[in-house]
């Protein structure tokens, strides 16, 4: 090849690396601040609204109340309020025979957790009892600390609230322990490096935590099918920053074929990739004034792209990077620079499976992740659901 040919080959490998590069080095930094910090002393001098936005959700509702009725907190400073949202099941009459408060809503169009959630939110608001909403999905179950937990963090001045969101099937399939590692990577160790630098964690749609003045504050107008992320880049824009909760859980069930994983999953990434398109300016604007991290680290979390697709960018570019060095077309620079990517990123994913408490078990299922990989990668060529309309993700127990 001429010089001129090798110069542009060697240019496209460097520039293609950069934000592979960026990527794996910011995930590597909050890697590194990711050490547990002292809980503060429970409390319970705060009244909870908990909500449940539910939709068809009639065979695990029971136990979902359940879980909360058993949180150690004191009975007559806490509500369970479960939002039966446009369900066609006896959802209602099971949810209020556990022993919860329950609205029924009707919609033709304005349908989706975020309506739900906007329904709950109106009725804490009118009725005044609570100094915090917390939301908690229908498929989940809490540990017994949630309330004491979140109590702790208020009193201290905290306005928002998410708790550590982990996966209660577990050993269910391969799948779901891949996700256990997948979401320690995303949920824990991002969070744990976030909350070092007192900047905002995000919301993860389950475990949120509210105090009701940022509800009137900043009203939760979310109705995409990623509405929790997009209520917390509202709050971040506002200078609001989400607390991460560790030492209290909400344990969610995970699919485990390759059906149901395929709504889930293209249900997150591509309601993040919008929420990217239609608020990367206004990040960026807040990120360039005087106390824009919180913006500025929200903008850097939508960047990053999955963790499949940033593995796979980083084995493409390696691998053709390695090829045209070894012919001479390029030098040993381009190979450095993805091998750096490969192995920051590496920290993240052993970090992610240390703090998982998966085990060595974990190895053998990370045998998996090429077929994972490659399944999710299909993922985005499906279509998606309408924004706003419920996309309820089947449960382990559904065929």
């Amino acid at each position: 090849m001429s010089g001129l040919s090798t110069t542009l080959v060697s240019g496209l490998l460097l520039v293609s690396a950069a934000p592979a590069l960026c990527a794996c080095g910011y995930l590597a930094w909050l890697t590194l601040l990711s050490g547990r910090r002292k809980a503060p002393e429970a409390s319970v001098a705060t009244t909870f609204d908990i909500v449940v936005p539910a939709h068809n959700e009639a065979a695990g509702i029971g136990a979902t109340v359940e879980s909360l009725l058993a949180v150690q907190y004191p009975s007559d400073r806490r509500r369970i309020i479960v939002v039966a949202d446009n369900c066609t099941d006896d959802t209602a009459q099971r949810a209020h025979a556990a022993g919860a408060t329950v609205l029924e809503r009707q919609h033709a169009s304005e349908r989706g957790k975020g309506y739900a959630l906007a329904c709950a939110y109106s009725k804490s608001l009118a009725d005044g009892f609570a100094d915090v909403v917390v939301v908690v999905d229908a498929d989940s179950s809490v540990s017994p600390n949630l309330l004491s937990a979140f109590s702790a963090r208020f009193v201290a001045g905290a306005k928002v609230l998410q708790a550590e969101y982990g996966v209660r099937n577990a050993n269910a399939s391969w799948r779901t322990r891949l996700m256990v590692i997948a979401l320690t990577m995303f949920h824990t160790v991002r969070s744990l490096g976030r909350e070092r630098l007192s900047l905002s964690c995000g919301l993860r749609g389950n475990g949120m935590a509210f105090a009701v003045p940022v509800l009137r504050q900043v009203p939760p107008n979310a109705f995409s099918v990623v509405e929790d992320v997009e209520y917390g880049i509202a709050l971040g824009l506002a200078g609001i920053r989400v607390e991460y909760v560790a030492e209290a859980h909400v344990l969610g069930d995970m699919p485990t074929n390759s059906r149901a994983s395929r709504v889930q999953r293209a249900r997150w990434e591509g309601g993040r990739l919008a929420l990217l398109r239609a608020h990367a300016a206004s990040l960026f604007r807040a990120a360039r004034q005087s106390g824009g991290r919180i913006p500025c680290d929200l903008l850097l979390d939508l960047l990053v792209p999955p963790l499949t697709t940033l593995a796979a960018m980083i084995i493409l570019g390696l691998g053709v990077s390695l090829f045209t060095a070894i012919v001479g077309i390029t030098g040993a620079t381009p190979v450095i620079l993805w091998l750096v990517s490969l192995a920051l990123l590496t920290l993240y994913v052993v970090r992610g499976m240390v703090l998982s408490g998966t085990g060595l078990r974990s190895l053998r299922d990370m045998l998996w992740l090429p077929v994972f990989m490659l399944w999710k990668l299909t993922a985005f060529l499906r279509p998606r659901g309408r924004a706003g309309e419920w996309v309820r993700t089947p449960r382990p127990d559904e065929r």
